[in-house]
């Protein structure tokens, strides 16, 4: 894993902010995320080798659902 592909995690987090305002329901979410981890994980990271596309993209998937509501705290801060 490389550095640009790291950048893959903020890819997922700006589509599932699009698929946010488009009006999917919240609990959703995380779920989107994480299919969007493994998709890119098979498809642009591991595409002749689908378990560890699998794994590296649910590790993304998740980090990117865990930076979206880590940031969402902090931007709403203490109130």
């Amino acid at each position: 894993m490389e550095i640009t592909d790291v950048l893959l995690i903020a890819v997922i987090v700006g589509l599932v902010e699009l698929v946010k305002f488009v009006g999917v329901p919240k609990k959703l979410l995380p779920i989107i995320s994480l299919v969007l981890g493994v998709a890119g994980g098979v498809v642009y990271m591991f595409p002749n080798d689908v378990k560890s596309g699998i794994l590296v993209g649910l590790i993304m998937g998740l980090a990117a659902s865990g930076f979206y509501s880590g940031s969402k705290e902090i931007i709403k801060g203490d109130k």
